[in-house]
């Protein structure tokens, strides 16, 4: 069998204020082993086939049911091998389902969907039709946070007894959504966000870590979520207690209105022989802090012998030369298409764990859990028990 690239095709991320479509297409051609095929990549039919026009599609298209319609009825050898969703979260539901009724694997942004229900309905249309789904937690593809899961599964850091995971933001100290600013209108925005504003958006990120590295999940929870900036209709402050399913505690925290944050994410994962730690801020490097041994730091690069055969094909560069969000982003794809590769025969390195369509309902049953906890002001509230604790992204 010859091999070729894979075909990709993208909904949303086209327009002028688009913040995700660039970061993704730079992912998608980074290893040259895939190519932009089909794109509905704006809201009004003539705009998105001028701009996929304009970014080398193979193919435009005026919506994303077009797309999926056109390209499921081509040859195999010619359609879409898979859709990336990067529209508002409210337009993630419809292309993510129809593709997945189509047999299309997706990568889907985050959240999953606007509310629990819709999630529960794409989740049991993704395991039906048997597809590959990746929910783009984009920083689960960076080397250091893939060998902390590592380190955690080899029982470096013992039981664990705590959790700390933090996204904080500045970027909402004022009401940027009044200034003309796309990407603050629709983030502020209950139609298109969902019901929370800053949990969706980046408190998501900071539970993903609970799931993702310390491979546990929240039973219950009691949540604190603000409007600080006045007449703003969702939360830009996001705060969580969670217990977890091993007796552990967790804190999960999330701000947009932390002036001079830099997109400072990043976990403690605390256990009885050690604690790791990561940051966004140094995201090239690990740092191990185990009982009674002096502190040890793991850094990014290919040709560190302590990198487990696991991460390795996802290290691009020697020890020395930074690799940051785009190649993280770029890992997510990589995973989905040695997905697919393998799925049809071809050699190829055996995909990493990366949060698949359990997680994304996991995370949307934390965030209608959150929002329940909140509106009783910290009420304790089960969370539904949903999807992979493991990350898998096969069905």
């Amino acid at each position: 069998m010859k091999r070729c690239k894979v075909r990709v095709g993208m909904v949303g991320g086209g327009g002028p204020a688009s913040f995700f479509g660039a970061p993704h297409r730079r992912a998608i051609l980074m290893d040259n082993s895939a190519e932009l095929t089909a794109g509905a990549l704006r809201s009004r039919a003539d705009e998105s086939l001028a701009s996929a026009d304009e970014l080398f599609f193979t193919r435009g298209y005026p919506d994303w049911s077009s797309l999926v319609e056109a390209e499921s009825a081509l040859p195999d050898d010619q359609r879409i091998d898979y859709l990336t969703i990067v529209t508002p979260n409210d337009a993630h539901f419809g292309p993510a389902e129809a593709a997945a009724q189509a047999g299309i694997a997706v990568l889907c942004e985050k959240p999953l969907t606007t509310n629990l229900d819709e999630a529960r309905r794409l989740h049991a249309t993704v395991k039906a039709a048997e597809i590959p789904f990746i929910v783009a937690h984009t920083y689960t593809g960076y080397p250091m946070v893939m060998l902390a899961r590592e380190l955690v599964r080899d029982g470096r850091i013992g039981e664990i007894r705590k959790v700390e995971a933090w996204y904080p933001q500045g970027w909402l100290a004022s009401r940027r959504e009044d200034e003309g600013n796309k990407q603050a209108s629709w983030r502020t925005d209950p139609a298109q966000a969902g019901a929370s504003g800053c949990g969706g958006d980046i408190g998501s990120h900071a539970y993903e870590f609970v799931r993702f590295v310390a491979g546990l999940r929240a039973v219950k929870l009691s949540a604190r979520m603000k409007s600080i900036v006045p007449g703003r209709a969702l939360d830009d402050d996001f705060t969580v207690l969670a217990e977890l399913n091993n007796g552990a505690i967790a804190t999960i925290t999330a701000s947009q209105i932390t002036i001079g944050a830099q997109n400072d994410n990043g976990f403690r994962i605390i256990g009885t022989a050690g604690t790791l730690s990561w940051r966004h801020t140094h995201f090239d490097q690990l740092e191990f802090y185990e009982a009674d041994h002096t502190v040890q730091i793991y850094r990014a690069g290919a040709d560190y012998r302590y990198m487990p055969a696991s991460i390795k094909p996802y290290l691009r560069l020697p020890q020395g030369h930074p690799e940051g969000f785009h190649e993280a982003l770029a890992n997510l794809h990589r995973t989905l298409e040695w997905t697919i590769r393998r799925r049809r025969g071809e050699d190829a390195p055996t995909p990493y764990e990366h949060p698949g369509i359990g997680d994304g309902l996991a995370v949307m049953a934390f965030l209608d859990a959150a929002v329940a906890s909140a509106a009783e002001q910290g009420a304790w509230v089960d969370v539904l028990r949903a999807g992979s604790t493991t990350g898998r992204n096969e069905p």
